[in-house]
């Protein structure tokens, strides 16, 4: 299965649209087989949710998205988990674990997007 996680250096991202790049973790049972880092092309309305189901990606995580990414996520069957922070590959070890749940911390406002987590 593939896991995207909206990330900046390592640490996932605050916001999803605004990531630096989206770190593709491909994994098997509870162990992950791969990583890779792929830049994000850019943050168009409706865009990165097919882009990322292009590369056959199942779960995104990351810290905030806005109600629309999520709404055409959830459209392509791909599970949204929000609220997460810290490291990816830590958050992608979480994830298999069962122990990473979403937050639901959905983003209402492009122009406030640092505050996400409110």
């Amino acid at each position: 299965m593939k896991i995207a996680v909206a990330s900046e250096n390592d640490m996932v991202a605050g916001h999803f649209g605004h990531c630096e790049t989206f770190t593709i973790f491909d994994t098997e049972g509870a162990k992950i087989l791969k990583k890779e880092a792929i830049p994000n092309p850019g943050h168009k309305p409706g865009f990165l949710p097919n882009f990322l189901n292009d590369l056959g990606v199942k779960v995104i995580i990351a810290g905030g998205m806005g109600g629309g990414a999520i709404d055409i996520f959830n459209e392509k069957q791909i599970e949204v988990i929000v609220g997460a922070n810290g490291k990816t590959e830590q958050v992608v070890t979480e994830y298999l674990k069962g122990n990473l749940q979403s937050t639901g911390s959905v983003c209402h406002e492009h122009q406030h997007h640092d505050e996400c987590g409110e």
